[in-house]
């Protein structure tokens, strides 16, 4: 059935992807980024052109700008079926090294930016007592490497927004599930401005923490470049939520071939001693 689908972070990355991957399947697609006619001007007439594509200006960060672009979405369509929530920043460092107003970029959106658009679209889909929100994670939003802690922490968080938030939508007849992508080779990676910005404090942590930092970098630059899983898995993962039927969908879908299967038998070991836990409480 054809779907008006919202994709925030639409640019670039899976979330272009998406884009391309859902008007191949007739869906109404709504492209949102930031600034569509400054430096994303491109990246928008190119999703523009797509059947069934619109571009939608909207940042995630300014409440304003969802909350405008949700309503003249819902204003042209009517509804909206499925949200994407796509955007993201990365930030890469030793956790010391990060200023607190650094995090607080990466949370304001990779958190609370998810929380902007899902208060948007919420009462909408309430009200129709229907819809799905699809939440981009990460595999490091359930185990944390070192050297990117703060944005593992805003992963951390978005698992807990939308973890605890399941059982509350569901009674609404919203789903809200999670994707868990590993490392692939997107445009995020190279993204300037959020990374550690304290200078000087890696160096003092000495030659063994830097050579720590060193093979661990080797370690993803092997899978990146000699791997290369490709990125269009997690767009096909996101297809197939959307083409389940309602009631059926995992919580939780982890997307990384370099995991070797250990991603889905950790979701599948973390559901049963989840369930054991919440059932020693009485839920």
């Amino acid at each position: 059935m054809k779907k008006v689908i919202l994709i925030t972070g639409s640019s670039t990355g899976f979330g272009a992807l998406m884009v391309k991957t859902f008007s191949g399947e007739d869906h109404t697609v709504i492209a949102s980024m930031r600034d569509v006619k400054g430096k994303n001007a491109g990246a928008a007439a190119t999703l523009s052109s797509l059947p069934g594509t619109e571009v939608v200006d909207l940042d995630v960060t300014d409440e304003d700008s969802v909350q405008t672009a949700v309503t003249r979405i819902i204003s042209a369509h009517g509804k909206i079926d499925v949200v994407i929530n796509n955007a993201g920043i990365y930030g890469g460092g030793l956790l010391e090294a990060f200023s607190v107003s650094q995090v607080q970029k990466l949370f304001d959106v990779n958190v609370w930016g998810v929380l902007r658009v899902n208060n948007a679209v919420l009462p909408a889909m309430r009200a129709a007592g229907d819809g799905l929100i699809i939440n981009i994670s990460s595999g490091v939003g359930r185990i944390s490497p070192p050297f990117q802690a703060a944005y593992n922490a805003t992963k951390f968080a978005l698992e807990g927004l939308i973890e605890g938030s399941y059982h509350e939508l569901t009674g609404q007849g919203i789903e809200t599930v999670l994707i868990e992508p590993g490392a692939f080779l997107t445009e995020i990676m190279g993204k300037p401005g959020t990374n550690a910005d304290r200078d000087g404090i890696q160096e003092s942590y000495g030659s063994q923490t830097a050579e720590m930092a060193a093979h661990i970098q080797s370690l993803f630059v092997k899978i990146l470049t000699d791997a290369a899983p490709d990125p269009q898995l997690v767009a096909d993962a996101a297809l197939s939520l959307v083409n389940m039927k309602k009631g059926k969908r995992p919580f939780r879908t982890p997307v990384d071939p370099n995991a070797k299967g250990m991603d889905t038998a950790y979701n599948n070991a973390t559901i049963e001693w989840k369930d054991r836990w919440m059932a020693a409480y009485g839920f």
